[in-house]
């Protein structure tokens, strides 16, 4: 395969995945359906573990869970030596539940309740990341009434624009996260959490986007950032321990990306971190970082099926899948760009130029825009790749289609990782007042999806 050595060609002629022919996986579980190649996921925790003792032993790698998180994936993760981020009660409980140590949490979020925040305390996070001087003063009295203390980072905006989709930018001025640098708010918040009896400030968090592919705003970032820890250190006494660089590195989508690696990655903040603190006479803080769809994101393929053919002369030819945004929002939030193989005819050569249509009832939800295949016809299963980072963990139940079901493979083995929902899970929490009338009786073919063998 031109996009991704992992992903291979067997004897048939079929696209295979970690082993695992994507046509048998498509029949055995149906599709759409999530592929998540296990053996490509370590693989990419250990060249971060790599480039991390290589060029700056003093780190953490913190896996990004909003990419993808299932107890599953918390097994993963944690077998391979990594901490987590989580950013919700829900992804808190997931991690929990799969039995991730809760000392090696990181609990982000910019708008955590009381309930997150108590269920955080709760359970003993290694770091609580405030994102907010309000959310500052709230966690104070949260942990007095608890009558505990939290170790915390404090989230800061540094005010550069990473080149990448303005939607993924985070580490502008005008953002909804963290305090800014800027007019001095960052500087008030670390004093203040500096002197709590209840707060422990272990250093300082930023993020400045998604989908990097250019390095140059992460060396502008460590500068900001070891500018205003020497500024902190001054004004609060307290040097800090750990600086969280947050995450962000791209991946291949298409031939036309071209993403730099951990080791590129690590090699540039190293250097950048020691320049910067011996310019400063700072002691060197553990960096943080937190890497999700560099993990994840290439790991993952979709299989979906072929339906309906509409050729339009001299426009454009649509080819519709049993899929779409409701599985994969992303290129009508994003305009992202994907590349898909017709996994049972993947050995063959391209005669035609097709768009991939998703199902759901919206102009925008496409797939692929001018893919290249082979022959195509109904009942083909196509593969979208590098679906693994912000498919599954941003799916919804848009036209009240069930969520597809996730697999992983691994030398030819193959489980699932999430169960397909059927039509009585779309109804399972729905009611019906009183004024309105009894229940109708349950319908016949509650499956959702594709029906397929035991």
């Amino acid at each position: 395969m031109p996009l991704h050595a992992h992903l291979t060609v067997n004897e048939r002629g079929h696209l295979e995945i970690g082993g695992c022919d994507a046509v048998e996986l498509a029949r055995r579980y149906g599709t759409p359906l999530y592929v998540l190649d296990e053996d490509r996921v370590r693989s990419a925790c250990r060249a971060y573990l790599d480039a991390l003792a290589r060029y700056y032993p003093k780190g953490k790698i913190v896996y990004a869970g909003k990419a993808l998180l299932t107890t599953g994936v918390c097994r993963i993760i944690a077998s391979e030596g990594l901490f987590l981020d989580v950013v919700s009660g829900g992804e808190l409980y997931t991690a929990l539940r799969a039995g991730f140590p809760p000392e090696r949490m990181y609990f982000h979020g910019n708008n955590k309740s009381d309930a997150e925040l108590r269920m955080g305390l709760a359970a003993g996070v290694g770091r609580i990341v405030v994102d907010s001087e309000a959310e500052l003063e709230r966690l104070e009295e949260l942990a007095a009434a608890e009558d505990c203390t939290a170790d915390i980072l404090l989230r800061v905006t540094p005010g550069v624009e990473a080149h990448t989709h303005s939607y993924m930018q985070t580490g502008q001025l005008d953002s909804k996260f963290g305090i800014p640098l800027a007019g001095g708010l960052a500087l008030a918040a670390a004093r203040r959490a500096a002197r709590s009896p209840r707060l422990r400030l272990r250093g300082y968090h930023c993020h400045i986007g998604s989908q990097i592919l250019d390095l140059t705003a992460f060396d502008i970032t460590v500068a900001m950032m070891m500018d205003f820890l020497a500024d902190a250190q001054a004004a609060t006494g307290v040097a800090a321990e750990e600086l969280d660089l947050g995450g962000g590195l791209g991946i291949r989508y298409t031939e036309a990306d071209v993403p730099p690696g951990p080791h590129e990655l690590l090699r540039l903040l190293g250097d950048a971190l020691r320049r910067e603190a011996a310019r400063r006479e700072l002691p060197l803080p553990v960096l943080v970082l937190e890497p999700g769809r560099s993990i994840v994101g290439d790991a993952g393929v979709t299989l979906y099926t072929v339906g309906f053919i509409k050729r339009i002369p001299g426009l454009r030819t649509y080819v519709a899948v049993d899929g779409g945004m409701a599985d994969n929002p992303r290129v009508a939030l994003y305009q992202a760009r994907y590349t898909a193989v017709v996994a049972n005819k993947a050995a063959q050569e391209p005669v035609e130029i097709v768009s991939i249509a998703g199902k759901c009832c919206e102009s925008g939800d496409m797939l692929v825009f001018d893919a290249p295949v082979p022959p195509l016809e109904r009942g083909d299963v196509l593969a979208v790749l590098s679906t693994g980072a912000y498919n599954y963990s941003m799916a919804s139940h848009y036209n009240r289609l069930p969520k597809p079901a996730m697999v992983l493979v691994s030398q030819g083995r193959h489980d699932l990782l999430v169960e397909r929902e059927s039509y009585e899970d779309l109804v399972r929490h729905d009611r019906l007042p009183s004024w309105l009338g009894p229940a109708a009786p349950q319908a016949a073919g509650g499956r959702g999806g594709r029906e397929v063998p035991g």
